[in-house]
């Protein structure tokens, strides 16, 4: 045992000493003797002592991106560079050249990335000769290395074309020749290091083909990743939304008076008008919200409501009171021009003209999206697609120039399936969630509110502000009923009529008919 581990050293140290003279002088006109000695760090250090006959020049290019497996190119670097003899040296990202002129010319540098673990094997690869632009009439070369080779192969240009020698000799150098190597002709050695030897230093590059554009590279899998964990809290959020959207609400509680006595009012929660409580509940306006808010406007002194009758029916004119001010929202005035274009109109006029909630919908739905209780369902899908048509343009851009194209495509990918979620995402807000929670609270007040409750002076208002709100969450009658019930019962200042507030009970009713005519499907349960 201890006698091998001697030899071993002893042919470790022969190598080395035969490695640290100085190359052979070729005896022959265009031929080269090499030398390669791998570094402990990894580096490939070369020697080339290149005859060149006189009054001739030599030219070698030697690509620093040679092609690879998976359409990737093995990227190789050269550094500190000398060269003794007559002759230049120009280097570019991808290439390095040399041109000798007559006489022996020494071309020492030294090669980043010779060295790649293969599964756990090492191998030193690189192009002993090639790229010459003249035909060598002889190459001999000699590699060393930390540690004695353990396989060796040379090919001229491809696995079954091999060299004329390739060999370990006896002292643990690794020797290479070929005689009549022709212009241009690679000549590619690898060599197999026991694992562990140096360090492997290979690096790999995406090829510049339009298929090494999509090859998986590390910002590729960055992109990838951050993908991955968008889309996880995406979808995240979008079970919590929808989950949370549809769970049964449970109401808040709403005060449905506020302050004693003559300064008692009615505050409806978060300032919500009555046309927007069956958008906010179901998700879409009809007929209910139409007319609560025509009684809105009659409460708020825009309208006045007069009791006629012809052939022997009641009908109800709506007169202009007010014009429309700033205090109006652009759907309110729009419900205000649509009721009342002119100064007067009645209940079987606008029944016969068939006027309906459609006519301002898209008035409304933007007045409640303003206000970010819903949101508005056609933005989401509309940047997803926004989004993917980007990914795709940049796929593209990456594809022709730096590749990294599978960036694109994750961006494009995001984007689809953000528009394609979209239609998963509940028209609720949170703010609108919490407001169908303190509408249904009102519903419930509404219902339980004792009419003796509320302070004299304050009743004909409550009653009046109230009013809308009672019927469009469909406590109208309750509401009436309450107050009706009174001694003294409220007498609306906006309506004109005699009898009881069974009267206005029936005016709401004819009002929500009167609407009905154009509406299709029903509304939804909050």
């Amino acid at each position: 045992m201890r006698g091998a581990l001697l030899a071993a050293v002893f042919l470790l140290v022969q190598a080395g000493s035969a490695w640290a003279d100085e190359p052979p002088l070729p005896n022959l006109p265009n031929s080269a003797e090499i030398q390669l000695k791998v570094e402990r760090d990894g580096t490939l250090s070369v020697v080339e002592a290149v005859s060149v006959p006189a009054g001739t020049t030599m030219v070698r290019k030697i690509d620093l991106r040679v092609p690879a497996a998976r359409n990737r190119d093995r990227v190789y670097g050269i550094r500190d560079v000398s060269l003794e003899g007559a002759g230049t040296t120009e280097q570019t990202d991808d290439r390095f050249t040399a041109t000798l002129r007559g006489g022996t010319s020494i071309l020492r540098y030294k090669v980043d990335g010779a060295v790649d673990d293969d599964h756990d094997v090492l191998h030193v690869s690189w192009r002993l000769a090639g790229g010459w632009d003249t035909k060598l009439a002889l190459v001999r070369a000699s590699f060393a290395a930390p540690q004695i080779a353990k396989a060796v192969s040379c090919s001229l240009g491809s696995a079954d074309r091999h060299c004329g020698a390739a060999q370990i000799d006896h002292i643990g150098l690794t020797r290479f020749s070929q005689q009549n190597l022709a212009a241009g002709q690679p000549m590619d050695i690898a060599v197999e290091l026991p694992n562990g030897s140096v360090p492997a230093n290979a690096e790999f590059a995406p090829s510049k083909t339009l298929a090494g554009a999509f090859v998986v590279t590390t910002p590729v899998v960055l992109g990838w990743i951050l993908f991955a964990m968008l889309a996880v809290i995406g979808g995240a959020w979008l079970w919590l939304t929808r989950r949370r959207d549809a769970e049964p609400a449970e109401p808040l509680p709403v005060e449905v008076v506020s302050g004693d006595d003559a300064d008692a009012v009615f505050a409806s929660p978060d300032g919500v008008l009555p046309g927007h409580v069956g958008t906010v509940l179901s998700g879409r306006a009809d007929e209910v919200d139409l007319a609560a808010t025509v009684l809105d406007l009659a409460v708020r002194n825009y309208l006045w409501v007069e009791e006629s009758e012809e052939d022997g029916l009641t009908d109800w004119r709506l007169t202009r009171r007010n014009l429309p001010d700033e205090h109006l929202t652009d759907f309110e005035r729009a419900v205000f021009e649509l009721v009342l274009p002119g100064d007067t109109r009645t209940l079987s006029e606008l029944r016969a003209e068939r006027v309906g909630i459609a006519t301002v919908r898209t008035v409304l739905r933007d007045d409640v999206i303003g206000r970010r209780w819903l949101r508005r369902r056609g933005a989401l899908p509309r940047r997803g697609l926004r989004v993917a048509c980007y990914g795709l343009f940049l796929t593209a851009v990456l594809a022709f120039t730096i590749g990294y194209a599978q960036v694109g495509v994750a961006v494009a990918v995001a984007g689809g399936l953000t528009a394609f979620a979209a239609r998963f995402v509940p028209a609720r807000t949170e703010r609108g969630r919490q407001l169908r929670r303190r509408l249904l609270g009102l519903q419930g007040q509404l219902h339980a509110t004792r009419a003796k409750g509320v302070p004299k002076l304050a009743r004909d208002l409550v009653f009046s502000r109230a009013l809308p709100y009672a019927l469009t969450l469909g406590e109208v009658d309750d509401w009436v009923n309450a107050f009706n019930a009174l001694k003294s019962p409220p007498k609306p200042y906006w309506y004109g009529g005699v009898g009881s507030l069974r009267r206005v009970s029936e005016f709401t009713a004819a009002l929500v008919g009167t609407f009905a005519g154009s509406r299709r499907g029903r509304r939804l349960e909050g």
